[in-house]
């Protein structure tokens, strides 16, 4: 996108730096650290038209060597690595990401299996506009030490006979953010933590991420005294 503070001035005049490009489309950027498949999700979506109108500007990673910066580029999309090992502590890293954040015009962030810690100053300067997917019907299973594999552990230990994911908007407290969209996975009796993933992610998270995504740019959602509401 041109940077919109630039003005241009030609020999025949001033020529609009915003002149062909799309402001109605809302610029997404991703966070990943790891596989992508919920990355791949969403590049799916947005190549069947299905993003509300958004555009996943840029695919930005906690890890250098992340499968996701190669699901991105295969389908043309810009990547950036910003390495935690390579700041000092959270507050500058945190910032470095937002200034990142501010340069690719960030309207939406999606954290897609995002597992590096943020500083709160993240979720001030994004508020209501950064979503996580949890593979749980939050509030059971979610919290500090509830991620991955953890999750379906829990589940399964618990013996609960229906699971899920939930998409929510990211705050200051650990998957405490206002819930957007869930979805129900049934859990049966042989099912191990890893046949239990693979099931949450089909069943639920590969399509409630994508769906909210689209409510988010197509502006139907709305946050009121900590709840959505879905127009």
């Amino acid at each position: 996108m041109a940077d919109v503070r630039s003005t241009d001035f030609s020999e025949n005049g001033w020529v609009d730096p915003l002149e062909g490009i799309d402001l109605s489309a809302k610029n997404i950027v991703v966070l990943v650290s790891g596989g992508g498949t919920n990355l791949q999700a969403l590049i799916d979506a947005q190549e069947r038209g299905e993003l509300g109108g958004g555009v996943i500007k840029c695919v930005i990673s906690s890890r250098p060597d992340a499968y996701a910066l190669k699901r991105a580029k295969d389908h043309g999309i810009p990547t950036r690595v910003i390495q935690r090992k390579s700041f000092p502590d959270v507050e500058s890293y945190s910032n470095a990401l937002i200034e990142a954040l501010y340069q690719e015009y960030a309207d939406l962030v999606v954290q897609a299996g995002f597992m590096t810690i943020l500083d709160r100053c993240v979720c001030r300067a994004y508020q209501n506009k950064i979503i996580n997917v949890h593979p749980a019907l939050i509030p059971s299973f979610c919290g500090k030490g509830y991620y991955g594999l953890h999750v379906h552990e829990a589940a399964l230990e618990k013996g609960v006979k229906v699971t899920g994911a939930t998409v929510h908007f990211v705050t200051e407290v650990c998957d405490g953010g206002p819930i957007i969209l869930q979805k129900a996975v049934e859990v049966k009796a042989d099912d191990t933590p890893e046949i239990l993933q693979k099931r949450v992610m089909e069943e639920a998270e590969w399509k409630i991420l994508p769906e909210a995504v689209r409510l988010f740019c197509e502006g139907r959602i709305k946050v009121k005294d900590g709840k959505t509401i879905i127009s």
